[in-house]
């Protein structure tokens, strides 16, 4: 049996400093991981119905019988496991900003880490997820001006919550219209929100894509009771000449 609460792992970034806690849940037995930026929450195994639920509307809407993927936000890995789920994504690159959350995976310091690292579909990079969407070199710095079927990403709390003022460029049309640059016609950019559906949001996406929607997404919360809300928005470019 684990401890009941360990500090696996803690060092300072550029964003503050940033911790990897393992705690047992007492009402499970099972253990729970959390990543934490200086004093706030960023992620918990306890709640990813909503970093899975990304990955599953995103690649709902594509037809394509070979995909390839991007995930800005590594994380504790459910969004990118979630898209090797599908058998028909052949390329996943997996875009973080931070060298110490990848590491965690590489080490096998984290439970989705063996997954991840082994599936040869899979590379993690190490990078700015916000730079590179603005930039026409674009997401894969081995291939520039790779394009893609989809985008995933999961790195703030919310178009109006950014962890870091920079990010909040991507949300504005020219942002928006910057990524899509990068994606194939009717490719999809997903996009992950702890907030309720943002109707100014939902307008800048219109302004874009052609097609977008956001989808509630509702999971059990045990810490409080009851249930909570995610929000995942998905958006399609232009569809390519029939």
């Amino acid at each position: 049996m684990s401890a009941r609460f360990e500090e696996i792992d803690w060092r300072p970034t550029a964003m503050g400093d940033i911790s990897l806690r393992r705690r047992r849940d007492p009402a499970s037995g099972a253990d729970v991981y959390e990543v934490k930026l200086g004093d706030e929450f960023l992620m918990s195994s306890l709640f990813t119905a909503g970093e899975i639920a990304l990955a599953e509307l995103g690649l709902a809407k594509l037809q394509d019988a070979e995909l390839d993927v991007v995930v800005g936000g590594l994380g504790l890995g459910y969004t990118a496991e979630a898209a090797l789920d599908d058998p028909r994504v052949r390329s996943l690159t997996v875009i973080d900003t931070l060298a110490e959350v990848i590491d965690w995976h590489r080490r096998g310091l984290v439970p989705l880490g063996t997954r991840l690292t082994s599936d040869p579909r899979c590379r993690l990079v190490q990078g700015d997820f916000f730079a590179m969407a603005a930039d026409s070199r674009g997401l894969d710095p081995m291939e520039p001006g790779r394009r893609f079927h989809a985008v995933l990403l999961d790195v703030d709390h919310s178009p109006r919550h950014v962890l870091h003022p920079r990010h909040a460029a991507l949300y504005q049309p020219a942002g928006l219209r910057a990524l899509a640059e990068h994606l194939h016609p009717n490719g999809v950019f997903a996009l992950w929100s702890n907030d309720p559906p943002d109707e100014q949001f939902t307008s800048v996406l219109a302004e874009v894509f052609p097609q977008s929607a956001a989808h509630v997404v509702d999971f059990a919360n045990p810490l409080q009771g009851g249930t909570s809300t995610n929000t995942v928005y998905v958006a399609r470019t232009e569809p390519g000449p029939s």
